[in-house]
């Protein structure tokens, strides 16, 4: 097989027609999500991940494009469906993992959060600027020991004289925190009428006290860095606060929306490493003739092609689900557990099939490989999302 061989070139895995029979104007979203992914992260990303260098010069580029906002509205942008924000994210991921989460940060957590919790001064100040990728967001919820049961957070936010507040505590593995211009800060009120209750918080990252640094030596998700933060008496005014988060159910809320969109990165995740797959059975050769004429491989090729199907069928109909209002959250965990789970499954068949060649950053699996174990955790473990699906069966918390 040919070195320039290209493993990269879109392939049509849509065996079903679930998604050729969608709307023109939600197909178009895709679209261009997928032809900025071949003309501006493909040609790149193997040198980026692997210097697990930042590409921050794609944010802007990503905001002139409309590809920040995973279906939330924002005033002077057109409408986009959660069906339409979906495909665009599979297509971000199908190119990187780390593209994709400056994009999924930014736009399912960050602009989710101000747009569905906080007030309309906050709105008018962070929507456009965050869509257009004029300012960059984080989302700051999980702790040094606090992952999974983030509802223990220990982030501290102390009310002072005035109505405004003080905020202490670290944070752990926040996209975009170090190096951007605003985080949304999760902390526990400690005294007053609401002490006890978990609050959020807009806080920029200029603010004194506030500092962050990226993590290093990650081997997941190296083109964005994912800071550990630190507040050492972050003073906030009063209109700092999101007046509609009260409680860590309205952290939850925002969460909820985006397990959907894991769910999305996951079927782009995988459908990457069917392509690289089927392109490689077609083009190298052993014991006399193309892997892709061997049963073995074929067997292999259509388990991918299966599992994408049915993801693709589940993320349509649960998209349409969410745009009517529906998505429940054990839908979206369902979503978000399949989503992953498929992509786990795709990933290890097409490194197996690449034999050596899988394992090298240019030939694309290796990378998504990776990635695909971070986007495993997002949002919840594999655990959570069983006993959130569990606790709806049978109507008791296994927590």
């Amino acid at each position: 097989m040919a070195d320039d061989v290209p493993l990269d070139e879109p392939l049509d895995p849509d065996l079903a027609g679930v998604l050729r029979g969608l709307a023109a104007d939600e197909l178009a979203w895709r679209d261009r999500a997928c032809g900025f992914v071949q003309a501006e992260v493909l040609p790149h990303i193997a040198g980026w991940w692997e210097r697990a260098e930042y590409p921050a010069h794609l944010v802007p580029r990503l905001g002139a494009l409309d590809l920040l906002r995973d279906g939330v509205d924002v005033d002077g942008c057109p409408h986009q469906s959660r069906l339409a924000a979906g495909l665009a994210t599979a297509e971000l991921n199908r190119g990187d993992g780390s593209v994709a989460a400056i994009a999924g940060v930014q736009g399912g957590l960050v602009l989710r959060a101000i747009a569905l919790l906080g007030s309309p001064a906050q709105q008018e100040q962070w929507l456009g600027p965050l869509a257009r990728g004029e300012k960059v967001g984080a989302f700051a919820l999980t702790e040094p020991a606090h992952g999974s049961d983030s509802v223990t957070l220990e982030a501290r936010a102390r009310p002072v004289t005035g109505g405004g507040w003080v905020l202490d505590g670290e944070k752990k593995w926040i996209g975009n925190g170090a190096g951007g211009d605003l985080t949304v800060v999760w902390a526990r009120v400690t005294a007053g009428e609401e002490e006890g209750r978990v609050r959020g918080f807009l806080v920029p990252q200029s603010s004194p006290g506030y500092s962050a640094e990226p993590i290093r030596g990650k081997l997941s998700l190296r083109a964005i860095h994912q800071a550990h933060v630190r507040l050492d008496g972050v003073e906030l005014a009063a209109d700092a606060v999101l007046p509609g988060a009260h409680a860590f159910r309205d952290a939850g809320a925002v969460l909820i929306a985006t397990r959907l969109t894991v769910a999305w990165s996951a079927l782009g995740q995988a459908t990457a490493c069917y392509e690289t797959a089927v392109h490689y059975a077609q083009a190298r050769e052993q014991f006399g003739r193309p892997l892709a004429a061997t049963q073995l491989v074929q067997a292999r090729l259509a388990r991918m092609l299966a599992a994408i199907t049915q993801l693709q069928t589940l993320l349509v109909q649960l998209s349409r689900e969410a745009d009517a209002g529906r998505l429940s959250e054990a839908a979206a965990s369902v979503a978000k557990y399949s989503g992953t789970r498929t992509a786990r499954a795709v990933a290890a068949d097409a490194r197996d099939l690449l034999g050596g060649n899988g394992i090298l950053i240019g030939n694309r699996v290796a990378r998504h490989f990776a990635d695909v174990e971070a986007l495993h955790t997002f949002e919840g473990t594999e655990s959570v999302q069983e006993l959130l699906i569990g606790r709806h069966i049978t109507g008791r918390s296994a927590f």
